[in-house]
C-alpha cells in the first residue's frame, strides 16, 4: 500500500514538473516575441506598410557565411551599405514565395549604397540554393549560405523567413519576422528616403 501511495506520489510530482516547465517554456517564448516585437518599428509590421528605421541602432555579432563559390563572408563585407539581410531556406513555403520580390528589390535598388543580402540557411549548401534559383528565375541576387546554420542563431532569429535593415555601420535597425512584398511601392519608397540621407 505504502508503495502504491509513493508512485502516485511521484507521478503527481512529474506532473505538476511537466506543467510548471511548460509554463516557463511559454513565457520564456513570449518574452522574447515581445523583445523582438519592441525592437521591430512598428510601422513594418504589415506586408506593404514602410520600412522602420529605430533611431537607436543594435550591434550584431560577426556572421560568418559563404558564396556560390565557397568564398567566406561576413557582414563586415558590406559595411557602407545599407543592408536587407534577409534570413530564408528552400524548404520554407513563405521565405520561397517572397524571393521574386527580393530579386526585384535588388534589381531597383541594389548597387553601391544598398544590396539585399539573400541569405540561405539550408544544410545542402549553395548547390540547393542554385537549383532553386534556377527553377524560379532569380537573376538579381547574389547567392549567399549559411550551411552551419550558425547565423540563425547568432540573430536570435524565432523564426523564417527574418528580415533586419543594417545601417552603413552594420547595426541593426529595424527587423521584421514573417514575409512582406519587398518591391511594393511603399517599402521601395521607405528604402530610397533612407538611402537619400538618413541611413546613416
Amino acid at each position: 500500500m505504502n508503495g502504491m501511495r509513493a508512485i502516485r506520489s511521484s507521478r503527481r510530482l512529474r506532473a505538476a514538473l511537466a506543467i510548471a516547465g511548460v509554463a516557463i517554456l511559454g513565457a520564456s517564448i513570449s518574452g522574447v516575441f515581445r523583445t523582438i516585437g519592441e525592437r521591430a518599428a512598428s510601422p513594418g509590421a504589415g506586408p506593404r506598410t514602410a520600412v522602420g528605421w529605430a533611431s537607436a541602432p543594435q550591434p550584431l555579432p560577426e556572421i560568418r557565411f559563404q558564396d556560390g563559390d565557397g568564398k567566406p563572408y561576413t557582414l563586415s563585407d558590406f559595411r557602407g551599405k545599407v543592408v536587407l539581410l534577409n534570413v530564408w531556406a528552400t524548404w520554407c513555403a513563405p521565405c520561397r514565395k517572397e524571393m521574386p520580390a527580393l530579386d526585384r528589390l535588388q534589381q531597383k535598388l541594389g548597387g553601391p549604397a544598398f544590396e539585399v543580402v539573400a541569405l540561405s540557411i539550408n544544410s545542402g549548401g549553395a548547390a540547393v540554393v542554385r537549383q532553386f534559383y534556377d527553377d524560379i528565375g532569380i537573376r538579381s541576387l547574389a547567392l549567399y549560405v549559411d550551411p552551419s546554420m550558425e547565423a540563425s542563431g547568432k540573430l536570435h532569429t524565432i523564426g523564417i523567413p527574418t528580415t533586419l535593415l543594417l545601417d552603413r555601420e552594420g547595426r541593426e535597425r529595424w527587423r521584421k519576422i514573417g514575409p512582406a512584398e519587398w518591391d511594393s511601392p511603399e517599402i521601395i519608397e521607405s528604402l530610397r528616403a533612407k538611402l537619400r540621407g538618413d541611413a546613416s
